[in-house]
This record gives C-alpha cells, sequence and structure tokens, in this order.
C-alpha cells in the first residue's frame, strides 16, 4: 500500500448509475488521465464504492486495461439486512469494475449499531465477505466508518477485520483510541477524506495558510497523519490529475514529519488556546455524551469540534459544510443541529462535562455563525 491512495468519490459523472452512454467523453478522459496519473506516481491503490455513483462503472474502463498485479483495487459494500443483499450489491460492483477480484473489500459505513449487527452476526455480511474471500473475489476485508467512537472501537475488537478506513486528523482527534485498538491487532489504519472533511483543506482561509507556511495546509494535515506509525495510507479523493502534487511534494518531508510539523502544529495550538483558552482547548471534548444520549438528540460532540476549529483558525466556510448536514445525512452524519437548544433541558446530559454551564450558549452561537440552510450528503444531491 502507498502512503497515498487515489479516492474514488471526486471525479465520476454522476452520483446515480447511469446508462453507460450517458457518460461524457470528456469526464471519462479526466477520470482516465486522473488513474493514469496516479500510478505514474506510485499511487497504485484505486478506490471507490458502490455508492459513488457512476465511480466503478467508468473505472471498468480503465482498470483492465493495466497491469493487474501492479495496481491494488478496493471497492465498498454497504452491510444489508440479508446476506442474498449483500452479495447481490457485491456482485454488481464487480461487474462494474470488470474485474475477477479486488484486492480489499470494505464493508462500507459501519455507522450504527444497527449496521454493526448486520456486519458481525452470525450468518452476516462479515461471514459473507469472508467466504468470497475464501473463493478468490477479494485479498482483504476490512470496514469504513463515520460512527461514534464507541462503535468504531466496538467493530475492532468483536469483529475480524484486516483494516479500517476512519477520519482522524489535526481538526479531529476524537477516534484515536480506535487507530490505537486497530494498531494492537495488527490491521491497517486508512485515513478518510484528509483534505475535505480535515478541513475543505483545497480552499484554505488566510489564517491556516498563514499559520502553517512554509508547508500549505494540506501538506501539513497529510504530515500530521503520517507522522504517527499507525497511520498508514491517507485518501486523496482526486477529481483531476494535478491533484495529488501537494501530497506528492510533501512526501519529501516523510522521514522526518514529526520534527517538520512540530513548530507548525505548536504555532496552530498557541493560536487555539489563545482565542479560546488553554483548558477548553484540551478537554472541550470531555465527559460529552453520544447524540442518542442528548435531548432532540443534539449532536453536541460535533457541533462543539466544527465551533472550536471554526473560531479559533477561522474555518467557517468547512464548519458551515459540515454543520449543515446534520439532520439531513442519515447515518452518515447523525444527530440534529442546535436550532432548538433554547427549548431543551441538557443539564443531565452535560452533567460529566467540565463546561457544562457553558455549552448551551456556545451550541446557540455556533448555530448563529454556521447554519445556512440544510443541504444533502453529495450522493443524495
Amino acid at each position: 500500500m502507498p502512503v497515498i491512495s487515489c479516492g474514488g468519490m471526486r471525479y465520476q459523472h454522476k452520483w446515480q448509475d447511469v446508462d453507460p452512454k450517458e457518460i461524457p467523453s470528456d469526464n471519462q478522459a479526466n477520470l482516465e488521465a486522473t488513474i493514469h496519473r496516479a500510478v505514474e506516481l506510485g499511487i497504485n491503490h484505486i478506490e471507490t464504492a458502490r455508492g459513488y455513483g457512476t465511480s466503478e462503472m467508468q473505472l471498468g474502463n480503465v482498470l483492465p486495461k493495466l497491469p493487474r498485479e501492479k495496481i491494488n483495487v478496493q471497492t465498498k459494500v454497504g452491510p444489508k439486512a440479508t446476506v442474498a443483499e449483500f452479495l447481490q450489491t457485491f456482485e454488481t460492483s464487480m461487474k462494474y469494475l470488470r474485474l475477477d477480484y479486488v484486492d480489499l473489500l470494505s464493508l462500507h459505513g459501519v455507522n450504527n449499531r444497527q449496521l454493526l449487527d448486520w456486519s458481525l452476526k452470525k450468518g452476516g455480511c462479515l461471514e459473507a465477505a469472508r467466504k468470497l474471500q475464501k473463493e478468490g473475489r477479494c485479498r482483504h476485508v476490512g470496514f469504513s466508518t463515520h460512527a461514534t467512537t464507541d462503535i468504531i472501537n466496538e467493530a475492532i475488537t468483536q469483529g475480524d477485520f484486516d483494516y479500517i478506513n476512519l477520519h482522524w486528523y489535526f481538526v479531529n482527534d476524537l477516534n484515536w483510541s480506535s487507530i490505537e485498538a486497530a494498531t494492537a491487532r495488527d490491521m491497517g489504519v486508512f485515513i478518510i477524506s484528509p483534505n475535505d472533511k480535515g478541513g475543505k483543506l483545497y480552499d484554505p482561509p488566510r489564517k491556516l495558510v498563514e499559520l502553517c507556511a512554509p508547508l500549505t495546509p494540506m501538506q501539513f494535515n497529510a504530515l500530521y497523519c503520517l507522522a504517527r506509525p499507525q497511520v498508514h495510507t491517507l485518501s486523496c479523493g482526486a477529481a483531476k490529475p494535478g491533484d495529488f502534487d501537494q501530497h506528492v511534494a510533501a512526501l519529501k518531508f516523510y522521514d522526518r514529519a514529526a520534527e517538520t510539523i512540530e513548530p507548525i502544529e505548536m504555532k496552530l495550538r498557541a493560536e487555539m488556546d489563545r482565542a479560546l483558552g488553554a483548558d477548553w482547548c484540551s478537554r472541550w471534548f470531555a465527559g460529552l455524551p453520544n447524540y442518542v444520549e442528548v435531548p432532540g438528540e443534539i449532536n453536541v460532540t460535533e457541533i462543539l469540534r466544527l465551533w472550536t476549529y471554526a473560531k479559533s483558525l477561522e474555518l467557517t466556510n468547512w464548519g458551515k459544510m459540515r454543520y449543515n448536514l446534520l439532520g439531513q445525512g442519515d447515518h452518515w452524519f447523525p444527530g440534529e443541529n442546535a436550532a432548538k437548544v433554547r427549548d431543551l433541558d441538557l443539564s443531565t446530559a452535560l452533567a460529566e462535562s467540565p463546561f457544562a454551564n457553558r455549552i448551551p450558549q456556545i451550541l446557540e452561537e455556533a448555530h448563529g455563525m454556521l447554519f445556512e440552510k440544510p443541504v444533502k450528503r453529495l450522493s443524495e444531491s
């Protein structure tokens, strides 16, 4: 596995399946140029999913033409209530990819307890994936997740997976215990969307650009992740061939990543402490309940995280992008925004937080700062 992966959810034509004849030739040409550029750079891991619309179909026009032993192909299939549905969906992926096997197969979006049960139960989707592995249809089995940390850790400790795809980066340290649990089981650790969900770093605010110099924010975040030996691969969701350039340039610091990022991280954290107070920055997340335990299912943890980085580092556009998905993203982005916080008594839910008295006011401020209008996930838009 390379340390940079070619993610497949940005260059496809549509988020829904279409007749292959509808795919514009220029869109297909761009996708194929992106794949060829990735392979040329040594980025031989190409990742897609059944949920990425025409991505698999379009990749099926280029991947079979590449030397099979030189590429690692990953697709992801969501857990289903029945194994028959899971296998049928897998076969659709393979038909579109035009491959005999994939190197990595993920159970895609183990995001809540029901999906965890569908994955791990006797006769469930993980068992079916292992059977596919024995048949030579896939080589390694893992899972991707947007879940709360407790569910991720359950999947790691109770399941039998080879690798995990999850969120973790400078603006989201909350899943570190999951990375440690995966490392203890010798699982591969694959970071999802460090550029987009990691801060919308392809369009960074001026303040972040200045604080991250001489690196770009995207390069800093990549090295921040890769400086940890527990982290193996970052997904670069490329929309065009040039989207790999910043990451490749950052890799000249790979062997000294920790010492390269240290002064930048110190500047960033000092600015956050100045803006919000060191006490808040060091333990704002302590004692917070999961959204299912909060009146109105307000996703307190996520809202406070977005507010913390938007308020201190001017990551407001990123905060808006994420905040306005609350209540709209189903299990991919669960919980509600803070629109009704004044009408709810959060005192019991926040009893374990050292900032219980401040949080309702911060939630209200966050809503005023970040709310524009509800938006759908890309795959539903």
